[in-house]
């Protein structure tokens, strides 16, 4: 049960301060008014207490009752997660819409799971078997395909006094008895956890194998490890959000968090909509069924941005407890930065850059700081990988968000707003981003692909850099005083950037390819500059190659060619040694 913790003292926006405070803590979770509107304790100064609250705070008044059970901001854990739609706190939207109406009431109060299902749960532990944090006590299968590990929670050692046999049961009904020193405890098949704290593991482990996305420029290009973290910065209109969809839609995780943090509520609708509309590519399941919805959108209370990062990244921990590999689509930490700073604000905190507080640093490293691949605590591989994207005001990379990212992430996919404004989707930029997970994955690409990927991988990216320095003599002086091999150079990377970077999201084909495909593409090109550049040693003009048949067939091949043709593509350089023969 609740008890009075205090009373308001003073409103500022969502910032409320506490009198008569008695036995609060930092980050002790306070139910604010006869409403009971959900808050966090922020900051406590001598017998005053401030508290973040995660609603609308009209029409509470000074004089109000605060409460608290004395728990921090929890979220719930356990079957039923994957597939649901949550506001920034863990409210599942979907069973408020049918219970209050389209639009959250204030202080409405619904749990985040169904308590009332049953689940066909599977024992994998026995009576008097002993029994760990973290320990795999059964299973259940939460969708057709995920396969939810029921977690032994934290401060859970000793031995089974009893468990349940195999059977239908809800989370309500205990399904085991640990007898330890504390006496005996009750285990359910759900949990609460902290969503501030990060879940404990074994060890971390360096990261080996890429997230295949299936987007050219970033699996070939710019490689992000599972376990790693990318940012994702573009000015408006560049395709940040379209760039997440994708990488949602397409990466070969097991499971995907989507949080909408600010976003407009439009393009959380879209996602919502085409999700559960897809297909998975490597299942043929709906999408649905690996993706869990955080959708805390412009419109909704300006705190619960703040929290519903934690939310998404504590969701995460959980299913990479099981062993899965987890990806994080954050869209968008700006609007999250900002939440921050409004609060800073209201708590009349010191500001230093652009209005920012001088703790954003901290708790950015702290956000990024709980991706990684690591061995968990029932000795299994499972990883969170953060994928955040950045609105940077008027698409300044030198704004504070921006800058303070860079530090702690290791991949950079910049977008580029002359690139969007030409439809060259997806419009991340060869020259300003960077990845520095090659030489950790490179093992897996020349293992399972082919050795000689990173070798080619460098020598595109050479030829792009030598491009960018043609193309400013080409503008000073025109193209006429350029050299046939100079000329060439320009003609390949315009092959490259029309035939691979550039990627339809729209079309069947188009919208995604396998790594196999990606290498395939890549050799071929490079395998017609080599033999091209051979034929412009002898006196070959680079504009007569448009009008050899071959050359239509490599511009056209990243839509002619599906994933069920890749043998048929891997012929191509011996049709291009014999189509260059002839001249």
């Amino acid at each position: 049960m609740a008890n009075v913790a205090g009373k308001i003292f003073r409103i500022v926006g969502p910032v409320v301060e506490l009198e008569e405070v008695s036995s609060l803590r930092m980050l002790d979770m306070v139910e604010v008014g006869d409403e009971h509107l959900v808050g966090e304790v922020v900051r406590l100064k001598e017998d005053r207490a401030y508290v973040q609250v995660y609603e609308d705070t009209t029409s509470i008044k000074a004089g109000d009752p605060v409460y608290s059970e004395g728990y921090p901001l929890y979220v719930e854990l356990g079957p039923g997660l994957i597939g649901g739609i949550y506001d920034g706190i863990q409210r599942p939207l979907e069973v408020i819409q049918e219970k209050e109406g389209i639009f959250v009431k204030r202080g409405v109060h619904i749990s985040a799971l169904n308590k009332q299902k049953k689940w066909h749960f599977i024992p994998l532990k026995n009576e008097n078997d002993l029994l760990s944090p973290g320990e795999i006590i059964g299973e259940v299968q939460e969708t057709s395909i995920v396969k939810h590990r029921i977690l032994a929670e934290s401060g859970i050692k000793g031995k089974i006094k009893w468990i349940v046999k195999e059977g239908n049961y809800s989370l309500n009904e205990k399904i085991a008895v640990i007898a330890s020193k504390e006496g005996e405890k009750d285990i359910f098949m759900y949990h609460r956890w902290p969503v501030r704290k990060p879940r404990p593991y074994l060890e971390r482990e360096m990261v080996t194998e890429p997230l295949i996305t299936g987007q050219r420029v970033v699996d070939t290009l710019f490689p992000v490890a599972k376990g790693g973290c990318v940012a994702v910065p573009g000015g408006f209109g560049t395709g940040k959000t379209v760039v997440q969809h994708q990488l949602a839609k397409w990466s070969d995780a097991d499971i995907v968090i989507f949080v909408g943090c600010g976003e407009r509520g439009n393009e959380m609708t879209d996602v919502l909509i085409n999700f559960t509309k897809l297909l998975d590519p490597h299942t043929n399941k709906p999408l649905s069924e690996r993706t869990i919805f955080i959708a805390n959108t412009s419109n909704m209370p300006v705190a619960a941005r703040e929290a519903s990062i934690y939310t998404g990244i504590t969701l995460a921990e959980y299913y990479r407890d099981m062993g899965y590999n987890v990806a994080l689509m954050a869209d968008s930490t700006s609007r999250w930065a900002e939440a921050l700073r409004e609060l800073s604000g209201r708590l009349e905190e010191m500001p230093l850059e652009e209005g920012f507080p001088a703790y954003l640093p901290s708790r950015l490293a702290e956000f990024y700081e709980r991706a990684g691949k690591v061995k968990t605590l029932n000795n299994q591989d499972g990883s969170v990988t953060i994928i955040a994207s950045i609105s940077p005001p008027g698409g300044d990379f030198s704004e504070p968000v921006t800058s303070h990212t860079k530090r702690f992430v290791r991949c950079f996919w910049a977008l580029d707003k002359d690139l969007a404004y030409s439809r060259h989707y997806p419009s991340i930029s060869w020259l300003d981003s960077y990845s520095e997970y090659l030489n950790d994955i490179k093992n897996w690409w020349h293992k399972n692909i082919d050795e000689s990927w990173l070798s080619l991988r460098y020598e595109i990216m050479e030829l792009l850099q030598k491009e960018q320095h043609l193309l400013q003599v080409v503008k000073l002086v025109g193209p006429d005083v350029l050299p046939q091999s100079q000329r060439l150079i320009l003609e390949i990377c315009n092959i490259f950037k029309n035939t691979f970077l550039q990627q339809n999201a729209f079309d069947k084909v188009d919208a995604y390819s396998s790594a196999r495909k990606q290498f395939l593409m890549l050799k071929i090109i490079l395998h017609f500059y080599h033999k091209s550049e051979e034929l412009v040693k002898n006196g070959f003009a680079v504009i007569e190659l448009r009008d050899i048949p071959i050359y239509n067939e490599i511009v056209r091949m990243k839509l002619a060619y599906t994933e069920n043709d890749l043998e048929k593509l891997a012929e191509l350089p011996q049709e291009i040694d014999k189509a260059l023969a002839e001249y």
